[in-house]
């Protein structure tokens, strides 16, 4: 499975983006999918994640209740829904994916074996 992220760029303060995760393969039904970002001189921090089924997902308290996972498996991708935004949470986002089957294990990075190349994310006036 590869990934491939879009969806980025410049957006006021209060906007909204909707980041897009394109896999290929046939197996991304299996994975686990999980977004992360990365602002600079900083670590990457755990923002969303979403089991197989779609059913259950994950947020980071940061994000809770202004950003949106979801998954399409029949289009083999995965989105963010960003609404509200913050200067804060500008940054590079990626996307992973996991064949963890557990649950809160799912806001480590250390679970996810995919990773795609990053879509900046700037939030300014």
């Amino acid at each position: 499975v590869q990934l491939v992220e879009s969806g980025g760029g410049l957006v006021q303060p209060g906007g909204s983006l909707r980041l897009s995760c394109a896999a290929s393969g046939r197996t991304f039904r299996s994975y686990a999918m999980g977004w992360f970002r990365q602002a600079p001189g900083k670590e990457r921090e755990f923002v969303a994640a979403i089991k197989w089924s779609g059913g259950i997902t994950y947020y980071a308290d940061s994000v809770k209740g202004r950003f949106t996972i979801s998954r399409d498996n029949a289009k083999n991708t995965v989105y963010l829904q960003m609404n509200s935004l913050k200067p804060e949470d500008t940054a590079v986002y990626y996307c992973a994916a996991s064949t963890y089957l557990g649950g809160d294990g799912l806001r480590a990075s250390g679970r996810y074996e995919l990773w795609g190349q990053g879509t900046q994310v700037t939030v300014s006036s």
